[in-house]
């Protein structure tokens, strides 16, 4: 069983990326072994999700191709396999992720899968009144605004009201 003292939390900020915008001020989240990898993973983080106030929950993959939201933040929680993100757009960080990891893009944060195993799966949700469109060009002045605007979540996904985004995330 997993307790909170295995759980470890990296936080890493992403300039502008060739034409990925990344968010200058919001650090990715990501949380190593943030719900124990074992039986069935993906109702344990749509639980987790929902209980925190997030929206908008889905299962799936991550995209092959470099892609960002200008209108959502966007929570990925590994509910399967394994696989190597590239996260931070094309001159970002590679990432490997498994079954029980959780990552918290902010908004304008590039990221695509490299490889995965057959049964890579993530489940992923938006902050309430949030919804993600799907870029993959440069971005305009207008959705660079509305990123920097985008509201900030009242809630970590993953560890709710008194959560490390509530700490990591604020706008200086």
């Amino acid at each position: 069983m997993t307790s909170a003292a295995d759980v470890t939390i990296e936080t890493i900020l992403f300039e502008f990326s060739d034409w990925v915008p990344n968010n200058p001020d919001l650090p990715v989240l990501i949380y190593r072994n943030a719900i124990p990898a074992e039986g069935e993973m993906a109702p344990k983080f749509e639980d987790r999700f929902q209980a925190n106030g997030w929206q908008g929950i889905w299962r799936d993959g991550v995209f092959d191709y470099q892609h960002y939201h200008t209108g959502a933040h966007e929570v990925l929680g590994i509910a399967g396999g394994r696989a190597r993100l590239l996260i931070g757009g094309p001159g970002g960080a590679e990432l490997s992720v498994h079954a029980g990891d959780c990552l918290i893009l902010p908004a304008g944060t590039g990221h695509r899968r490299i490889d995965a195993s057959r049964d890579f799966l993530v489940v992923g949700a938006y902050p309430p009144g949030q919804d993600a469109d799907i870029q993959t060009g440069p971005a305009n002045q207008a959705q660079l605004d509305t990123i920097a605007s985008l509201p900030l979540p009242k809630t970590d996904p993953v560890e709710g009201a008194d959560g490390t985004l509530l700490r990591a995330w604020s706008r200086r």
